[in-house]
């Protein structure tokens, strides 16, 4: 099951500092590749998703850390689309892919350490929360936990950074959450936007709640948690960005093709890869916030602008008209937004038609005999 990764990617760029600020540069996007349970139960297949996240570009890879027993009662509903998921009950679900013990999140947190990426897991019961404790430089909190209260509370107690997804709440369930957070003491969340929808459809998406998140918690980074498939997912990520998201969360597969579960609206290697190129290239193309020319526009300030130019020849000592005058390029004569001044001015010399005009060539107006 081991593919070919060409070795580990030299320039990472970590973007959490836990403890002090939980982000540190927001230039590029911080990218969660969510595995969750796309393993498959199979720990060689889960460390070989993070060598591919970590070579891709990611920066942290995500699991799901829970037992199905402690989850889902036996009689809970499926919420997703069982036309791509067939299981329909929550608990028969879960248990296919509750096997990996602590153990196994250590060797996969050691793993994510080699090869240079953040490791998390998302915890669902207290247990979980204590032995990833360690491991992981934040916590990520479910939607579906938005409102379960003792978890909220218990994870706040640890004094860590805190992943908060909104999905399928309201503003009052977010302010709440963030409450039962603040009140153990914990002031580092970021909010992420999410529909809990599996998939979830492109005018689900509502991106737009991004910015009115940035309204209504101005002191908090936001992120998105995304569920949409991915056949426009550049389009989809990359508006989310631009709308505010400094944290992207994003389910992985190491085949897409896969029924079931969240391989039909995971991206894999090549998505990933491309999706982290593109990120670069708009922030690139993005360039500074402060509007300026650039020293390579230079040139063309003085070549592509105009300047006031000689309509006809302006005989040594007249008294020049609008008619004497045009404009045309180049711009390294007097400039046009100075004609009125020019308009009235007197020929120092014999001004040649088509010359351009220059300050010896004349004598300006006198403004102040207006």
């Amino acid at each position: 099951m081991t593919r070919n990764i060409k070795g580990m990617k030299q320039d990472r760029r970590k973007v959490l500092n836990p403890g002090k600020s939980f982000l540190k540069n927001d230039e590029l996007p911080y990218l969660i590749s969510e595995v969750g349970v796309n393993h498959d139960g199979s720990m060689e297949r889960a460390r070989m998703m993070i060598e591919e996240i970590s070579q891709a570009g990611g920066d942290a890879v995500k699991f799901q850390a829970y037992k199905a027993e402690t989850l889902a009662s036996k009689n809970s509903p499926a919420y997703w689309d069982t036309s791509k998921e067939k299981t329909e009950s929550q608990y028969e679900l879960f248990k296919k892919y509750d096997n990996f013990d602590e153990d196994d999140f250590k060797e996969l947190a050691r793993h994510s350490q080699k090869f240079e990426v953040d490791f998390l897991a998302t915890p669902f019961d207290e247990e979980s929360v204590d032995f990833l404790e360690s491991l992981m430089p934040f916590y990520k909190i479910a939607s579906a936990d938005i409102t379960n209260k003792p978890l909220i509370e218990y994870i706040a107690g640890k004094d860590k950074p805190i992943l908060l997804s909104t999905g399928a709440s309201t503003i009052q369930e977010t302010w709440q959450a963030l409450e039962w957070i603040q009140d153990q003491g914990d002031n580092e969340v970021v909010l992420l936007h999410c529909i809990l929808n599996y998939p979830t459809n492109y005018e689900d998406a509502n991106l737009a709640m991004i910015r009115h998140m940035r309204e209504i918690f101005p002191e908090h980074t936001l992120g998105y948690s995304d569920h949409t498939i991915t056949v426009q997912m550049d389009d989809v990520l990359l508006t989310a960005w631009h709308y505010g998201a400094r944290i992207i969360e994003k389910h992985y597969t190491f085949d897409k093709t896969l029924p079931g579960n969240d391989h039909y609206h995971a991206m894999d290697y090549s998505d990933l890869k491309s999706l982290v190129e593109k990120f670069k290239f708009n922030q690139q193309i993005s360039g500074n916030y402060h509007k300026h020319y650039l020293e390579s526009e230079e040139d063309s300030r003085r070549y592509a602008r105009r300047s006031l130019v000689a309509a006809r020849t302006i005989p040594k000592g007249k008294v020049i008209d609008e008619s004497d005058l045009t404009w045309k390029r180049p711009g390294t004569g007097i400039p046009p937004w100075m004609i009125d001044n020019v308009i009235g001015g007197v020929a120092l010399k014999e001004i040649k038609e088509d010359e351009v005009l220059n300050f010896t060539s004349l004598m300006l107006r006198d403004s102040s005999i207006d």
